[in-house]
Order: C-alpha cells, then structure tokens, then sequence
C-alpha cells in the first residue's frame, strides 16, 4: 500500500510521535527515516513534565525499566555563587527528572509506532516532494513514491520540505553551534546532578548518564570560538578523564520557520522551530508538536472545511512558545558574567 492519510518524513521524537498520536487515532500511517538506529546524539536530560507525554504514548513502562538515573533539579554556576534549582514538588514529594539514552528514546518509540501498525520505512531516503496543484500530495522515495493526504516534516534541523519548498524562516541568532562528547568515569559532584556552567566564551552541561559515562555539551556564543572550546570549558578535574568517542557538533542557531502549516503539509521537532539547549525543552517541545501536528491532521481530515483555521492555529501554538521560550533564554543569557554581544549587552569590562 502506498496511499495513506498521512506520511511523516523522520523518526526522531517529533516524527514517532506525530506517527503514533496519528496511528492512536485510527489514521493510515508511513514514516519515512534515511538512518539505521541507533543514531549518535547526546544523551538526554528531561524535564519531569514529559513524563505524562510519555505514558500517554505508551512508551514510559520502556523508558523506565530497567530505572532511569533520576534527579530533582540541577546544580547552576551563572550569575554568581553556586546554586541548586529544583525541579519543585507537590504532595507526592519532589519533582524528579532523568537520563534517558537517545538511542533508547528513539528505539522505544519506533517499536511502539510499529506496534501500533505505522508502515515504517527504514533506512529509505526521501527524495523529492509530490504535489498537485499547489498542494503536498507525498513524496517520492529511494524505495517508491507514498501518497498521502498529509505530510508532515520531521526531519529536524536538515529542514528536508522547508528546502523543498523554499519555505521562508525568521532567525532569532546569529549562527551557533554545540559541541558534545562523552568521558569514561565518575567525580563525586557530578554523580547525581547535572551542572550548567558559564565560562569565558559561553556555558557548559555536564551531567553523568550512566555509572561510568558523563556527558557534556558546550556552547560558545561566538562561532570563533566554536571549534577551539571543546574540553578546555570543562571543569580541570574532568579533563583527565578518558574521552568516550568521538566529539561531535550540531548546529543549534535559534530559529522559527514562517510557515510551519501549508497545504498538505505540518512542520514539527526542530525544522518547525529551535532554541539552543540552554532552552531545556527540547524534546518536550518535539514530542508535544509532533502530537499537536497529529490532532491538526485528524481535525482537518474530518471536517476538511476547518483545514485553514486548524493550521493558523497551530502556527499561533508553535510562535507564542517559540516567544515565550526566546524571551526566557535572552534574560537568562543576560546574567551570564560574559553575555552575548549580540543580544546588545555591553562586553565585560578587561
């Protein structure tokens, strides 16, 4: 079969999610994804909040067993002396949040949009969009073409049908880019609490994802300094811990596309908007998009009149927390010792 309702380009958390939110819903599903898993990415740190968007994808009882390393906030070093934030609590005790693999993440909701009848396609590379009359009818495929009624694009930050279609973004930085790796071994303070460190030229993340593996991501707010950071931000008592793999870079520029809703076609994850992690809602935000672009989809194919008003309410939804999220980070970046120049605050004085 190559006629569905829809077709989702990508299998990160945004695309099997959009894929399995679409499939709970009783529509005909493809997901496309050009990589073989596991894929190298950073390991995740999430926000206690996803925890629900996890259940209610029923991947949470996977993720959790055998028990994720837990934390109940993280440890800063901004603006001034150390400080813990907490996640925050309620009746049930503290907030927790927790490590979880990206390639478990990502294993665990593939298998799950697999359970639950998505076609999946994988590795299979897709091609070249299909339309018709100025609409997104599917795209082909190395493998053949799909035809769907919906396309939706998860393709993260390559922006596989923004290219396609020469959609138009609005950027909200100049270029940026992370650097991430991994060390073999275990200090004391970073045990059980990540730390977000600034540094001379940006910040660093640290926090130890499993008994023996730390991981850390860095930034620097200048792309001259990019490429030379690396382990020189990382606290002197990590760097004579063995690195684990190779370092690797991704670009983390912030970013909002102008039209993330079109005919026959939804944005999600990291093509539709990014921030840089510092944002700390990365994945929330991919699944809640992918699982906001599925409700879009089941809406407009049931009542085909409302299509226009769903998709300019989604566009609203992805801008108001793009705003939100952006005006966050600019204050938080604003307390750094060493701020940003071009978010217009003064250099430290030498």
């Amino acid at each position: 079969m190559t006629q569905f309702d829809v077709v989702v380009v990508g299998a990160g958390p945004a695309g099997c999610a959009c894929a399995i939110s679409c499939a709970q819903r009783g529509l005909r599903v493809a997901l496309v994804e050009r990589q073989p898993f596991p894929r190298y990415r950073p390991g995740e740190s999430l926000h206690p909040g996803i925890e629900p968007l996890l259940q209610h994808l029923g991947v949470a009882g996977q993720l959790y067993s055998p028990p994720a390393m837990r934390f109940d906030g993280h440890w800063i070093h901004w603006d001034g002396p150390p400080r813990f934030s907490p996640f925050g609590a309620d009746e049930n005790g503290p907030w927790r949040g927790f490590q979880i693999a990206r390639a478990d993440l990502d294993g665990a909701l593939l298998q799950q949009a697999r359970r639950l009848g998505v076609h999946v396609r994988q590795p299979c590379r897709a091609s070249r969009v299909l339309t018709l009359d100025a609409r997104v009818t599917g795209l082909e495929t190395d493998s053949g073409c799909l035809h769907a009624a919906w396309l939706v694009d998860a393709s993260g930050a390559t922006g596989w049908l923004g290219r396609q279609l020469a959609l138009p973004d609005q950027a909200g930085s100049p270029p940026l880019q992370v650097r991430y790796g991994y060390l073999h071994g275990c200090l004391g303070p970073y045990a059980n609490t990540p730390h977000l460190l600034a540094g001379p030229y940006g910040w660093t993340w640290i926090t130890q994802v499993q008994t023996q593996l730390l991981h850390w991501t860095n930034l620097a707010f200048a792309t001259d300094r990019a490429q030379n950071a690396d382990r020189q931000m990382l606290p002197e008592a990590l760097r004579v811990l063995p690195q684990a793999g190779p370092i690797r870079g991704a670009d983390v520029s912030w970013r909002i596309s102008k039209a993330a809703a079109g005919n026959g076609y939804f944005l999600v994850g990291d093509c539709a908007s990014r921030l840089d992690p510092a944002a700390s809602h990365g994945v929330l935000k991919a699944l809640m998009s992918g699982m906001q672009a599925a409700q879009a989809v089941h809406d407009c194919l049931r009542r085909p009149i409302l299509e226009a008003a769903v998709q300019a309410q989604y566009r609203q939804w992805l801008h108001a927390w793009f705003e939100r999220d952006a005006t966050q980070l600019r204050h938080f970046y604003r307390q750094h010792p060493y701020p940003p120049q071009w978010l217009g605050c003064p250099a430290k004085p030498s």
